[in-house]
């Protein structure tokens, strides 16, 4: 039976079809929509996509999901999540993140601390009308630094006043339901905690206005831009977090980084079948370039990639579900979301590479991949940012128990004890907690690849094939040895801020 005739709530509901036919009618429409009705690399270079193009891909109820199954959906499971995420990332990675915004930055939030009142009507659109939401934190003038913003509330008797202004959410002027962050006003002051509201776009009282569009690099299927907010928000609409905003903030931020793998999943997938592809077709010197060492050598980091992240997904899977709270599990949260993000973009990049002047076009999965894999290293936290944050914290637990031997430490904590092990020869060496911020964020590398080859490891006790297991840790390793370079030099080196002072090299010329 096809997902995409199903009645929620009728005896055979969405919840009751197996979820590999769910997951087949899913890809089957995407090949469908992407390869028969249209030309995806066509759509590519156009911004956002034609209204038949979604229609139909939501026509299978794709974000069913993620809504509980008392509410009518499949139940929320990470898993499956996962795998609608990796299917439409191996066609679309902007179709992914569309997915991924409405999943991990609405749904999830909705479905752990929304009201019951509000839960029902938002389920119930989603499933019946294929609605879509989003979430605005950012703000012009604070980008990461979210407990600064400024955007503010006040309570009224039926409901919640919100004013302030709201940049870079995907799905801007498109989403029909929107999670609004702001601080509750207090005389001319604001508090400090942060509380989450729903704002439904069919309310004329609740619209959030598009102040402009912008012309976002990649990713061209999803709108961005700057939103202002003056709007009503009944009452039943704010979420309840439960215990503080700042905590609930963190559980969901978390949680979105946790998933970031599904998006990564069939994208690394997709890059590692199309380099091989070509590479096997290819000739040059009377030999295909898939004989050449250099090219065995990206094509098995290819390969290392889609490891890697198939244990971020198994991982996530089993931890990620909201009946657990994120909001301390930052270490893991930052290490899976900005070690995935940057093998996407490296993927890409060695695509690119072995694809030649094929590859450096925006109708290419190649060139396509590059721009659009490269804010995923910058949007829900820059990956500068959160390896530092891995670092310091690692540290704060390294100062607790009174430890300064890196390797000592490493093999005692759960996230990196097999992985310490397996690099022991590099890692045995003090750690000085006053390091410079760049120190901060080499050693966050090291540590994100570290947790994430603990996380390779644990995927192969399942029993995932060993060689490719095998590989992605010598990869692992071979990136650990490198960061540790460039973490261990002196950094003397500062920025000259007057360097047009005699520093102009025709000026340097001897005449012939």
């Amino acid at each position: 039976m096809s997902a995409s005739v199903v009645t929620p709530g009728s005896p055979n509901s969405i919840a009751d079809i197996p979820f590999s036919e769910f997951l087949a009618d899913f890809k089957n429409k995407l090949e469908h929509v992407f390869h028969v009705r249209a030309n995806i690399d066509q759509l590519s270079l156009q911004r956002g996509l034609p209204p038949f193009v979604l229609r139909d891909i939501m026509s299978t109820n794709p974000l069913a999901v993620c809504i509980p199954k008392q509410f009518g959906g499949r139940g929320g499971r990470i898993d499956e999540s996962l795998a609608i995420l990796s299917a439409a990332s191996y066609e679309s990675l902007a179709l992914s993140l569309t997915f991924g915004i409405n999943w991990a930055l609405f749904l999830q939030p909705v479905s752990k601390y929304a009201q019951a009142e509000a839960k029902t009507r938002v389920f119930k659109r989603f499933l019946q009308d294929k609605t879509m939401g989003g979430l605005m934190i950012t703000e012009p003038d604070y980008g990461s630094d979210a407990l600064s913003m400024q955007s503010s509330f006040t309570e009224h008797d039926t409901h919640y006043h919100l004013e302030g202004t709201k940049h870079w959410a995907g799905l801007t002027g498109w989403a029909d339901f929107w999670l609004l962050t702001a601080r509750q006003q207090s005389g001319d002051k604001l508090k400090r905690d942060i509380d989450f509201f729903i704002a439904d776009m069919s309310d004329p009282e609740q619209v959030v206005q598009v102040e402009e569009l912008y012309p976002n690099l990649g990713l061209y299927a999803i709108p961005y831009g700057r939103n202002h907010i003056n709007v009503n928000i009944p009452k039943v609409q704010r979420l309840e977090p439960h215990s503080s905003g700042l905590k609930m903030m963190l559980d969901i931020l978390h949680r979105s980084r946790f998933q970031f793998p599904g998006m990564g999943m069939g994208f690394l997938k997709r890059m590692l079948d199309e380099g091989i592809g070509h590479c096997k077709e290819r000739l040059v010197g009377g030999r295909s370039l898939f004989q050449y060492d250099q090219v065995q050598e990206r094509l098995t980091r290819l390969q290392a990639y889609f490891t890697i992240c198939s244990a971020m997904c198994a991982y996530s899977s089993e931890h990620a579900s909201t009946e657990f709270d994120l909001s301390l599990r930052g270490i893991e949260a930052n290490s899976i979301k900005s070690v995935v993000t940057d093998l996407m973009q490296s993927a890409s990049q060695s695509l690119v590479q072995l694809l030649g002047a094929q590859g450096y076009r925006l109708d290419n999965i190649a060139g396509r991949g590059t721009v659009d894999s490269r804010p995923f290293q910058i949007f829900e936290g820059s990956n500068d940012m959160l390896y530092a944050q891995i670092s310091e914290a690692v540290l704060k637990l390294m100062k607790r128990a009174k430890e300064t031997n890196l390797l000592t430490f490493l093999r005692s904590n759960a996230l990196t004890a097999q992985a310490a092990d397996y690099c022991k020869e590099l890692l045995d060496f003090q750690v000085d907690e006053r390091m410079p911020q760049r120190n901060l964020v080499d050693l966050g590398r090291i540590l994100g690849r570290l947790v994430s080859a603990e996380l390779v490891i644990n995927l192969g006790h399942k029993g995932f094939r060993s060689d490719l297991i095998d590989n992605s840790l010598l990869v692992l390793k071979q990136e650990v040895a490198s960061l540790l370079t460039t973490y261990q030099s002196a950094h003397p080196e500062k920025v000259v801020e007057d360097y047009e002072a005699d520093s102009a090299w025709l000026n340097f010329v001897s005449p012939a």
